[in-house]
């Protein structure tokens, strides 16, 4: 072999080299972001792209599960936290982490755009929403008419005897779709009158999931005639082409906000600021104005196919400080009287 040619092999080898070690080098100097999540798994691929794109010197690491299991992580996890930052979770939830010491102040770019009553109200907040989520019922008309079932337009309806054993809703202490439910039933009706509310609805019950889009899944396939869920999961699965009306209850719908936080025990301060200023974006709400009718930036919103225009009218007026002051009480009550219908947890 002449010399010539082992310098040709070795200036081929050394530019095949050359990229994998600049590669290499690249992911070496990445921020791994460590961010928990009750984002649906089927919205974090398109946040997670969006913000890698704009923040390539950041990767995003998600855990991700319903609102009440990242909630009891987070507090389990408070004497040697784990997480950065969250990335979409309750107001309520983030206001027990904050109640706790656990939440880094801070004022995202753009801050001042932010509806007021989506962002906790300090001047550097622990916590800025994202977009808001409310209660829906989805009902599905083949079912329905097989059984002979009425289409609810109230709460109430669905306590009547047609729907026994015809209704599946989450469990709150599991889904803050559930507890956004059970919170706006003890707020809205008192609590004497909630709780008996709750009583009657439970007698029609089927069984209580761990999710809050799993009932409108069971009720597109079917399973269950009605699922109580909320509007996003609501308007993908008619958009998905089930066979189900999405009902909005007369009486007002429950709701909460999601929202982005900051760990003061985080090393990486930096790159936890750095989704909290891209979480308030422009580019960030457009992606939220996917699957969510009500954004923290309002000039962003965009109707959704199957939700009504004027949702925020049927929004109820919510206590966002009495939801998580009285959430383990509530809870407690809750398992109390329903548990016995709950299902398994895996």
């Amino acid at each position: 072999m002449t010399m010539k040619l082992l310098q040709s092999l070795r200036l081929v080898g050394l530019s095949t080299l050359l990229p994998l070690l600049a590669g290499a080098a690249l992911a070496q100097g990445k921020t791994e972001l460590l961010v928990y999540s009750a984002l649906e798994a089927d919205q974090i691929k398109a946040y997670k792209a969006a913000f890698e794109h704009d923040n390539p010197a950041i990767e995003l690491k998600f855990v991700r599960d319903s609102t009440g299991i990242i909630t009891a992580r987070l507090l389990a996890e408070k004497a040697n936290p784990q997480a950065d930052a969250v990335w979409g979770l309750a107001a309520t939830s983030l206001m027990l982490l904050d109640k706790e010491g656990m939440l880094q102040p801070y004022a995202p770019k753009g801050l001042e755009q932010v509806r007021a009553n989506m962002r906790d109200s300090r001047a550097q907040p622990t916590w800025v929403g994202m977009d808001l989520w409310s209660a829906a019922v989805c009902f599905n008309t083949v079912e329905a008419e097989k059984r002979k079932l009425p289409m609810p337009s109230s709460w109430q309806d669905l306590t009547l005897p047609a729907y026994k054993g015809a209704i599946t809703m989450p469990h709150p202490a599991s889904s803050g779709t559930g507890y956004l439910m059970v919170s706006a039933w003890l707020q809205g009706m008192g609590e004497a009158k909630g709780w008996a509310f709750m009583d009657a609805l439970h007698q029609n019950m089927g069984v209580y999931t761990h999710s809050g889009s799993k009932p409108c899944r069971q009720a597109g396939a079917g399973e269950f005639p009605v699922g109580l869920s909320f509007d996003y999961r609501a308007n993908k699965t008619k958009k998905d082409g089930a066979p189900i009306a999405i009902v909005f209850p007369k009486e007002g719908l429950g709701w909460d906000v999601e929202a982005t936080a900051i760990f003061k025990t985080s090393k990486k301060q930096d790159a936890a600021r750095a989704l909290a200023d891209w979480a308030v974006t422009r580019k960030a709400n457009e992606l939220y104005a996917g699957n969510f009718a009500v954004l923290a930036l309002p000039q962003v919103q965009e109707r959704l196919e199957f939700v009504p225009a004027d949702i925020e009218k049927l929004l109820v007026k919510n206590d966002f400080a009495w939801a998580a002051a009285n959430r383990e009480r509530i809870l407690t009550e809750w398992a109390r009287r329903y548990e016995g219908k709950a299902e398994p947890k895996k």
